[in-house]
């Protein structure tokens, strides 16, 4: 038996200390990928190194990683190739070459970690795609840094084989910062899946990451398959919005957005416990279709069934529920023990025909629009700030234990505490403690805890 174990080798049961290599060339790094074996580490020397051609990795159990983080950047023609390979990790560069870091379909268990993104990828007609596309499953993008990207493309994208998708991408504490394409499309930060894949499940994992300047796109985040889980992400300062785009059965869960918002379609997602504070209005906005629902490689928006939004806290201004104009509204949702505070007007907007059931909703500082009386109480929340700046429940706010209605899976809030006996409204369970704070440059990317 040969396995990788937290560095060590394990060859027959016996425990064997893994190879360490340092190079000090891209040659020698690619002499030292040939002949490694499963367990060993190959450290480049801190410097700048300019590349001729790709760096292939055809072994599996390795990990090729700078001797330090942030200390060893690669320029030129290209840059890591994967073969066919299994737990490979690629750890601590700063990648400024030509051409995407792409996991092939074949590939599995790999993890992309503490690296910097700010490639000089061409843009290829029809093919919007990222600085990473991840193409093959169980693959982990974790505390790296992409930026600056000035072109059409993603920084991240979820792909996958030709009728299929990626499976179990796990992407958490990365940075992804300043996009500035400044095309009307195909500009986003994340992409999971395309709108020929919507219908596949992913079950994409995307957490605890930093999104600022996500001005590529009108879509930061764009979600384009089924059965993910987009939470305690935080974004701020983007035009760019949280989007469900096309799929299903998504589930969005106690983000922090800031001045930008979370628009949907497709059917049956969860939209829970976020927490959006913007300077406008539309914090929340129900998409309308051009089709009922979408075909499996339909590009058209599709109206939005059976989506719950319950037990957000959404500030903004004017219509900080909002919809969209188009043949068809949503059908079947539900917009429920949410705090909405607005500053005037209707803080609920919702086209004509649109199928929504209301409860449980708190309104303040504006009416509620055309939602029903029956569907929200006109009373001051009494939100005070924490010290990290987060609007929370006081101990005398009218939405302590007034939820309406049985949502038993929300059974957290957006800290995430627990939510005890009758939940409060909002995306916060009142308490004493309040751990919960957004994100800043400190906690993710390469330097990250």
């Amino acid at each position: 038996m040969i396995a990788a174990l937290a560095g060590l080798l394990i060859v027959a049961g016996v425990i064997a200390p893994a190879t360490v290599t340092r190079v000090t060339s891209l040659a020698a790094l690619q002499t030292a990928l040939d002949a490694a074996k499963p367990g060993d580490r190959i450290e480049l020397a801190d410097g700048t190194y300019t590349s001729s051609k790709a760096i292939t990795i055809k072994r599996s159990g390795v990990t090729v990683a700078a001797e330090h983080v942030g200390k060893a950047e690669i320029r030129g023609e290209a840059g890591f190739v994967f073969g066919a390979v299994s737990e490979v990790a690629v750890e601590g560069f700063v990648l400024k070459h030509k051409g995407r870091l792409a996991v092939p379909v074949d590939a599995h268990h790999v993890r992309i970690t503490r690296n910097v993104f700010e490639l000089n990828v061409p843009v290829i007609p029809d093919d919007a795609g990222g600085f990473v596309e991840v193409n093959g499953n169980d693959v982990q993008v974790d505390h790296n840094t992409f930026q600056n990207r000035t072109n059409e493309g993603v920084y991240l994208h979820v792909g996958g084989p030709k009728g299929g998708i990626a499976k179990r991408t796990w992407a958490h504490h990365n940075y992804f910062f300043n996009h500035r394409f400044a095309g009307g499309n195909g500009g986003e930060s994340v992409r999971i899946g395309n709108s020929d894949r919507q219908q596949q499940s992913a079950n994409t994992l995307l957490e605890n990451n930093l999104f600022e300047k996500a001005d590529g796109d009108s879509e930061a985040i764009s979600v384009k398959s089924s059965d993910n889980v987009i939470r305690h992400n935080t974004m701020r300062d983007s035009r760019g919005f949280l989007v469900l785009r096309h799929g299903h059965r998504n589930l969005v869960d106690g983000n922090l957005l800031f001045g930008t918002g979370i628009r949907f379609h497709g059917n049956d997602h969860r939209i829970v416990n976020n927490y959006v504070e913007s300077s406008r209005d539309r914090a929340i906005v129900f998409g309308s279709g051009k089709e009922a629902d979408s075909g499996p490689t339909s590009k058209l928006h599709d109206r939005p069934d059976r989506v719950t939004v319950a037990f957000n806290t959404l500030i903004g201004t004017g219509a900080v529920v909002d919809s969209d104009g188009g043949d068809f509204k949503p059908k079947d949702c539900v917009l429920a023990n949410n705090i909405i505070r607005g500053t005037s007007g209707g803080v609920v907007s919702m086209h004509s025909g649109s199928i929504v059931k209301y409860e449980g909703n708190v309104v303040w500082g504006g009416t509620g629009g055309n939602m029903p009386a029956s569907g929200y109480r006109s009373v001051d929340p009494k939100l005070v700030r924490d010290a990290n700046g987060l609007l929370r429940l006081s101990a005398a706010s009218p939405a302590i234990d007034a939820s309406v209605g049985i949502y038993s899976y929300v059974t957290h809030d957006f800290d995430p505490q627990e939510r005890t006996g009758k939940p409060d409204v909002g995306a916060d369970e009142y308490s004493s403690t309040a751990p919960r704070k957004a994100l800043t440059k400190a906690d993710v990317g390469p330097l990250a805890p």
